[in-house]
């Protein structure tokens, strides 16, 4: 079925808009300037507020300043290597260009095609990103790219596959079906904040639990549609072949067999080494002992961007030598050149965007702005569901320029949480509308860290895919996720339903 005239022409617009933006690397350093004024300004005025966590006063700081300058000019290196994203595209891609080249994941699409209706490619593929959400940032180096892959094997368009991948990985951050890591560190903030009202405060990383979930099955059908109905459409037929260098000589049906069945024992092998340095009594190198709870295993998923790339480089390699693609050690070097090759045109907008990135906090701007809109928020005196709701869309503003989700809550966490346990809200029900808001425009911003990741990944498909072309093609699911959040918070705040285990939407009011 056709997508909507009036939608395909008004996404036509954005698209034509957005594309008619400079290169991602000017938009940055227009960013960069924009932000030097914008610093200077509000460091002149004394734009300032105070930290309700610690009592410290936090001041806008100018980027002209003698130290920022120093930061500017002297840390480039250091601002660059610590650009998240940035090391672990560059060691993933090491195994997974090999994996790609030897044929690897083409087979594996191709088998896992087979007898599988193309209808429920979309579904299935959200609820990996949701389950993504474990492996953090490792999913947008794996599962996007596996995506386009498995679209174009089924005579669908490969971009259609990498939105909804990136759709489920990231515009869906705030559901997630099996909590996790993320869940820890956003409700141990919240615990905090907690703790300036009511010192003894309980809570538990699973607070979110029941709202993630229920949102996760709710966007299920909700992206599906937006996929299957509207962005797909406008995406038009796919006639294309793979990307440039990206298809590898075609395995005999015998050899193809045989290099599966290798690269399965390969797999079994790296999964057992993992599990080992997990489990093993008395050696367990990924496990933090003297951390508690959830918390034990950060050490574990922190290594899953190392197992993912052993994992492609070791199938990828026994893969191509049982099928002849790989015949020394010489073609495993070559792949992984021509791998990060492709790579080239995300190096050179990761610069502009650490440095935006990383002058974005040298400013104090982020922490300051959060502050000072909890307190306005605070000052509004609304009824409960509808602040919740303003909590929600400040969160998704504040996501257009802070891309960091732990620092704009740990910013605003202290005023929000417990100005809204006077008002009888629970701690996890307020934890669970700033997630929501915070996810909203995540796939739509320029300034995300993995949007930049993204658009070049999509270049590969379709070299004429620009800014807007991905804002329009993810901007539908934007604006579905949105009003799915913000009608679930609304709707779960009016029924009082529990958000997690032990953890009531809301509660008798605090006394002050």
């Amino acid at each position: 079925m056709p997508a909507d005239r009036k939608t395909g022409k008004w996404l036509d617009r954005v698209e034509r808009w957005g594309n008619a933006l400079p290169d991602p690397v000017f938009i940055f350093l227009g960013l960069i300037v924009l932000l030097v004024a914008v610093s200077a300004v509000a460091a002149g005025l004394g734009w300032g507020a105070v930290n309700p966590m610690t009592g410290d006063v936090l001041v806008a700081k100018s980027l002209l300043s003698e130290e920022n300058v120093a930061n500017l000019l002297t840390g480039m290196p250091e601002t660059l290597a610590h650009f998240p994203p940035l090391g672990l595209i560059l060691v993933v891609m090491l195994g997974a260009a090999v994996a790609e080249r030897s044929g690897l994941f083409t087979a594996l699409m191709t088998r896992a095609m087979r007898g599988v209706s193309t209808r429920f490619l979309s579904p299935a593929i959200f609820v990996i990103g949701l389950l993504s959400h474990q492996a953090a940032d490792a999913a947008y180096v794996v599962l996007i790219p596996l995506s386009a892959i498995v679209f174009a094997a089924a005579g669908r368009h490969p971009l259609a596959g990498m939105a909804i991948a990136y759709a489920g990985i990231s515009g869906a951050f705030a559901a997630n079906l099996v909590p996790g890591q993320f869940d820890v560190l956003m409700l141990g903030i919240t615990k905090s904040a907690a703790a300036l009202l009511v010192p003894d405060h309980m809570l538990n990383p699973l607070g979110n639990w029941w709202f993630t979930a229920a949102l996760g099955i709710l966007l299920i059908p909700v992206t599906w549609y937006v996929n299957d109905r509207i962005v797909e459409p406008r995406l038009g037929s796919w006639t294309g072949t793979p990307p440039e260098g990206d298809g590898p000589a075609e395995a005999t049906a015998e050899g193809e067999a045989k290099g599966l069945r290798r690269a399965g024992l390969a797999a079994l092998v790296i999964i057992a080494l993992f599990a080992a340095l997990t489990l093993w009594p008395g050696y367990t190198p990924l496990i933090d002992n003297a951390a508690t709870g959830p918390a034990r295993y950060g050490p574990f998923y922190a290594s899953l961007v190392a197992a993912f790339m052993l994992l492609f480089l070791v199938c990828g390699w026994t893969y191509g030598a049982a099928t002849g693609s790989i015949k020394s050690h010489r073609d495993v070097v070559r792949m992984m050149t021509a791998g990060l090759a492709t790579m080239t045109p995300f190096l050179v907008i990761a610069f502009f965007a650490a440095h935006f990135i990383a002058m974005f906090a040298w400013s104090n701007l982020g922490p300051v702005m959060a502050i000072n809109g909890a307190d306005w928020l605070r000052a509004q005196q609304l009824a409960t569901p509808v602040l919740l709701i303003l909590l929600l869309l400040m969160s998704s503003i504040f996501d257009l320029v802070i891309g960091s989700a732990s620092a704009k809550w740990s910013a605003m966490a202290p005023i929000v949480v417990p100005m809204l346990m006077l008002l009888g809200v629970s701690p996890e029900m307020t934890t669970a509308a700033y997630r929501m808001g915070d996810s909203i425009f995540n796939i739509v911003t320029p300034v995300a860290a993995n949007f930049v990741l993204v658009l070049v990944l999509a270049q590969r498909w379709r070299q004429d895919f620009g800014v807007g072309s991905l804002i329009a093609m993810m901007l539908p699911f934007s604006i579905a996720i949105g009003i799915t959040g913000l009608s679930l918070i609304a709707a779960w705040t009016s029924f009082g339903w529990p958000v997690g285990p032990g953890a009531p939407a809301t509660y008798a009011v605090v006394a002050q």
